[in-house]
C-alpha cells in the first residue's frame, strides 16, 4: 500500500496483560494493509507479573529495536512502566497510559490517561486492559487526524482482525469486541 508509512511503537507491560497479544494484532493489521512489520519483545517467561516490553514497527527498517527517543508511540498497560520506558518516545510522540490518575506531574512524557483496569472491571473482563488500551489510542490517532499521523490503522482495521482471528469462537470475539470498543468510546467522551 503506502510505502510512507514509517512508525515505531513500544508497547510496556508485565506479564499476563496481553503485550504481546496487542503486538500480534497490530503486525496483522500492517500486514494485511501490505506493509512491513518487524517486531521483538523482551519478557520473562518464567514468571508472571514480570516486565513485558514489545518493540513494533511498521514501514521500511532494517532492525527490529526502537532506539531511545525515536518511538513515534508509547502504550503503557502498567502506569509503573513510564518511568522505565518513557525514554523511547521521541518529542512529539504520543503516548497512552494506563493509570487511575494523571501522572503528568511525576513525567516528563505528554500522555493521555486512561482507568482501563476500572473498565475493565465494569465490562466484567479483568484481561481485557490491552485491547481496552489498543481502542482508546486508535480513537486519539483518530481524533489527531491524518497530518499528525498517530497511528497506521484504524479501529474497523483491529475489529477485522479480531474477527478473522476469533470468528470461530462467538464468545472470545465479543469480550474482545467489547473491550476495544469501550477503551474507543472512553476517548470519545
Amino acid at each position: 500500500m503506502s510505502d510512507s508509512i514509517r512508525q515505531q511503537i513500544v508497547i510496556s507491560g508485565v506479564g499476563g496483560q496481553g503485550v504481546l497479544f496487542v503486538t500480534q494484532l497490530l503486525a496483522e493489521a500492517a500486514i494485511h494493509k501490505g506493509l512491513a512489520v518487524l517486531t521483538s519483545e523482551t519478557h520473562g517467561m518464567a514468571q508472571r507479573g514480570g516486565t513485558v516490553l514489545s518493540h513494533f514497527k511498521v514501514g521500511g527498517f532494517s532492525s527490529p529495536l526502537i532506539r531511545p527517543n525515536q518511538a513515534d508511540g508509547l502504550l503503557v498497560l502498567k502506569d509503573e512502566n513510564l518511568a522505565q520506558h518513557g525514554a523511547f518516545l521521541k518529542k512529539g510522540g504520543w503516548a497512552v497510559v494506563n493509570s487511575p490518575k494523571d501522572l503528568q506531574a511525576e513525567s516528563e512524557v505528554e500522555a493521555a490517561w486512561i482507568d482501563a483496569d476500572t473498565l475493565a472491571r465494569q465490562i466484567e473482563n479483568a484481561k481485557s486492559v490491552n485491547l481496552i488500551m489498543l481502542g482508546y489510542a486508535l480513537a486519539q490517532a483518530e481524533q489527531a487526524g491524518a497530518h499528525q499521523n498517530r497511528l497506521f490503522c484504524s479501529l474497523t482495521e483491529i475489529q477485522e482482525v479480531l474477527e478473522k482471528r476469533f470468528g470461530g469462537k462467538p464468545k472470545m470475539r465479543e469480550a474482545s469486541m467489547r473491550a476495544l470498543e469501550t477503551g474507543y468510546a472512553a476517548c470519545r467522551k
